[in-house]
């Protein structure tokens, strides 16, 4: 039996080549909790949407290639969401019900598609058939995005591949910056007018999210809506800095600006408790963190990081996906353990929202990337 292949980290360059980048080896310790992202050292870091973090410190930082692997993929018919197109739609009228009654103004409902990945396929020289950098290799070709990478810590059950469009939390000493995506489509002309009320709508969440921790008078919107372009679609992104009080810590950073509001909604804490209600599977990396954390010293005003919103992203795990279970995604009882493809897609929720509208959203978002991960049914 082939052992474990060993853990890393890998960020491509998004102005350079995209076969290049940074890659992180020499695994020295993992923590959970983000507090270790205040001690010295280069940090990989994933935050899960439901709060769990995981904190991976490498000593071994270079430029490289992205690591070879194989992907075999699961076979393309093989994918379930956790909501099927009645249910999804069902859950943006409830979301439109709450709305109505003053509870929340935006609501991102999610679904999770899961595939499994125990098909046999070619073994790489770890044994794996399927390896998040061979993942990684297709979206590198494919779907180009300015905030991808892979974390494999396979001994500690991450294995993220992302091709995330969208920065949760850039940081240069104390001066940080945010940039929710909130509108979607296939071309500019595609965007709405809901599209633009709903981005200014998450920015004033945001920028109330940066304020806890900021210097009074520091946060600042410095762009507004503009239009991006990324493969299949663009999106309407705005940027919202801000200098930090001094010794702020990464935990009161987070407390103040976690889940990303872009994909929670407002108020924040009202849009969590009717994704609790709706979603009947667990989010994981989708929709949480997902990037680098640099200090070189104990100060945490020293620290250089880049985290990602965790969408346009794909895990892999071992357990049941939860279909059938209850609203927590726990496994049913007495279902087989297998290894696990994961994606997640969603739309941002408001009261102008058409529940078909929304639906093809989703599918808009997973299309490309579901096709790039997948080999075509039947192992053909």
């Amino acid at each position: 039996m082939q052992p474990p292949p060993a853990p890393y980290a890998y960020f491509p360059d998004p102005g350079g080549d995209p076969a290049l980048g940074l890659l992180a080896t020499g695994l020295a310790e993992v923590s959970h909790d983000p507090a270790a992202l205040d001690r010295p050292g280069w940090w990989a870091a994933v935050g899960e949407f439901d709060g769990r973090w995981t904190c991976a410190r490498f000593t071994d930082l270079r430029p490289a290639a992205l690591p070879r692997g194989a992907w075999t993929g699961p076979a393309a018919d093989s994918w379930r969401s956790s909501l099927d197109q009645r249910q999804y739609q069902s859950g943006v009228q409830a979301i439109r019900r709450h709305i109505a009654t003053g509870a929340v103004y935006q609501v991102n409902l999610c679904r999770v598609l899961s595939a499994p990945l125990d098909a046999p396929g070619p073994a790489t020289q770890a044994g794996e058939p399927n390896s998040p950098a061979g993942l990684a290799r297709r979206l590198v070709r494919g779907n180009p995005a300015p905030y991808a990478g892979v974390i494999d810590l396979p001994g500690h059950g991450v294995r993220v591949v992302s091709a995330s469009p969208e920065l949760f939390l850039r940081r240069d000493g104390d001066l940080v910056a945010s940039s929710p995506i909130k509108g979607t489509g296939r071309s500019e002309a595609d965007l709405l007018p809901k599209d633009t009320a709903e981005n200014v709508m998450i920015v004033d969440l945001v920028r109330n999210d940066l304020a806890r921790v900021a210097r009074t008078g520091t946060v600042a919107v410095t762009d507004l809506c503009a239009v991006e372009k990324h493969p299949g679609l663009v999106h309407l992104v705005s940027t919202v800095t801000a200098r930090l009080r001094p010794g702020t810590t990464w935990p009161q950073l987070l407390d103040a600006t976690f889940p990303p509001g872009s994909v929670s909604g407002a108020p924040k804490l009202s849009a969590l408790r009717v994704i609790r209600e709706l979603e009947p599977a667990r989010r994981g990396p989708y929709c949480g963190a997902f990037g680098w954390v640099h200090n070189t010293s104990g100060a945490a005003g020293r620290a250089r990081a880049q985290l990602a919103v965790g969408i346009r992203t794909f895990w892999i795990d071992t357990e049941d996906p939860g279909h059938g279970s209850g609203p927590g995604g726990e496994p049913r009882p007495g279902a087989q353990m297998r290894t696990w493809l994961r994606f997640g897609t969603g739309a941002g929720i408001t009261w102008g929202s058409d529940p078909l509208g929304e639906w093809r959203e989703t599918e808009l978002k997973a299309a490309r990337l579901i096709a790039l991960a997948s080999r075509p049914s039947g192992g053909g």
